[in-house]
């Protein structure tokens, strides 16, 4: 792959062309050049775009493709796709498939579906055997597969012996741990956020509680085992608290928090829309603020889209009864946009890599070409029309977006957007 980018912004505090309007002559997937007006002598293909921006390629630490066993919602190849378009050339897959991806011929099935892609599917494989809480998976052979972390996709650990014997067998091998924060017997029958929301609307509610309680559990539990980490998707200002205070105690701890976490609080749910029916549940303004200062200060180490296709059986029925989630790579780049400057969006998404077991790749010269294309100034209303996605339950239809994505460049390959 040939390729010369004309006039593009480079949006990367760790190029030092940081900031700076430039040329970019790749060459067999590799940057050889980096300067202004740069003539394109060998002929290769030229890419000048509008406004074009640059930065390292974007990264999802949590998305969901269905396959194998619900390709009726999402396959590997169009969720792979799907995250390219978007501006992400690597994401983390969550093992939320049937079968469950819980042994090694399972993480070698979902890399075999994405070899020679331009996205890097990097697999999470589950943490416990059918991701049912009883017994570990085979942690350690799913590793030597090729597995970055280990997680029962938004079921939490109930036992927490088990979760000290995964900390502390995953330690040997450096391997993360993710634990879903939630306390099932608090949650009980509950649906949405615990609030006077969910009082007037006459819906069970889920407390905060419900979510601090495992988070305080688990921070224990690695302050004991001295393990290694992840915790998916918090959702309210103490969590917040509490993981602000476990990495003053250095405990080797990252959280993430969902897109839509950070956008809407539970008052959207006043209609009875299950396209706002999503896990952890949306939570109040105070939350959501202390989770954007969270993000600003480092306490919050990654923002995830948490995109979890579900079919239009899942969604267009009562509220009690449909199922938990949102597609949301299409929408990431142009909501972020709507919360922080383009530098802080940036720095956001490609924010996790290292944690997932990729390396940085800085628009240097020298380095290998991973990178997002992208115009910060546009606006658009989003709507079915922009989703690539197969399923269509978008947590952000009809919202107004700022931004664009051209498409990427990465693994010696080139996606754009027509």
């Amino acid at each position: 792959m040939n390729i010369l980018i004309k006039s593009a912004t480079i949006i990367d505090p760790k190029s030092e062309f940081h900031n700076s309007t430039q040329d970019v002559l790749i060459k067999n997937g590799v940057i050889t050049e980096i300067a202004d007006g740069i003539k394109n002598t060998l002929n290769f293909k030229e890419i000048k775009l509008d406004n074009l921006h640059i930065s390292q390629g974007w990264f999802d630490s949590s998305v969901s493709f269905g396959e194998p066993g619900y390709e009726d919602r999402e396959t590997i190849l169009n969720g792979l796709k799907t995250a390219a378009c978007s501006g992400f050339t690597a994401v983390a897959l969550n093992a939320n498939s049937d079968p469950i991806i819980d042994s090694n011929a399972d993480i070698t099935f979902v890399n075999s579906k994405s070899n020679n892609n331009a996205v890097s599917l990097l697999p999470i494989g589950a943490l416990t055997v059918d991701s049912k809480g009883e017994y570990l998976a085979e942690l350690y052979d799913m590793r030597t597969a090729g597995a970055v972390a280990f997680y029962d996709y938004k079921k939490p650990i109930s036992n927490p012996n088990l979760m000290k014997i995964a900390l502390q067998y995953a330690s040997n091998f450096n391997g993360l741990v993710c634990s879903f924060p939630q306390e099932n017997k608090i949650v009980g029958n509950g649906v949405m956020n615990e609030n006077i929301t969910s009082t007037r609307l006459g819906l069970k509610g889920i407390p905060a509680l419900a979510e601090e309680l495992q988070i305080s559990r688990d921070l224990f539990l690695l302050e004991y085992t001295g393990g290694k980490l992840h915790i998916p998707t918090i959702s309210t200002a103490k969590s917040v608290a509490l993981i602000k205070a476990a990495k003053q105690k250095k405990l080797d701890v990252t959280c993430s928090v969902a897109l839509h976490n950070i956008f809407y609080t539970d008052e959207v749910l006043t209609e009875f829309d299950t396209s706002y029916k999503v896990l952890p549940p949306l939570r109040t303004k105070t939350d959501v603020e202390a989770l954007i200062d969270g993000l600003k200060d480092g306490t919050i180490d990654m923002v995830t889209t948490d995109h979890n296709p579900i079919n239009i059986e899942g969604k267009k029925i009562e509220f009690d009864h449909a199922d938990y989630g949102s597609i949301g790579l299409e929408s990431a780049f142009g909501i972020l946009q709507n919360i922080f400057t383009t530098k802080k969006t940036i720095d956001i998404l490609t924010k996790g890599k290292v944690r997932f077991g990729t390396e940085q790749t800085p628009i240097n010269i020298g380095n290998k070409a991973n990178i997002t294309l992208f115009n910060p100034d546009t606006k658009y209303v989003f709507s079915k029309k922009h989703i690539i996605s197969k399923s269509k339950n978008a947590i952000f239809e009809n919202e107004t977006l700022k931004g664009h994505v051209y498409g990427i460049i990465s693994n010696n390959k080139t996606v754009l957007n027509s």
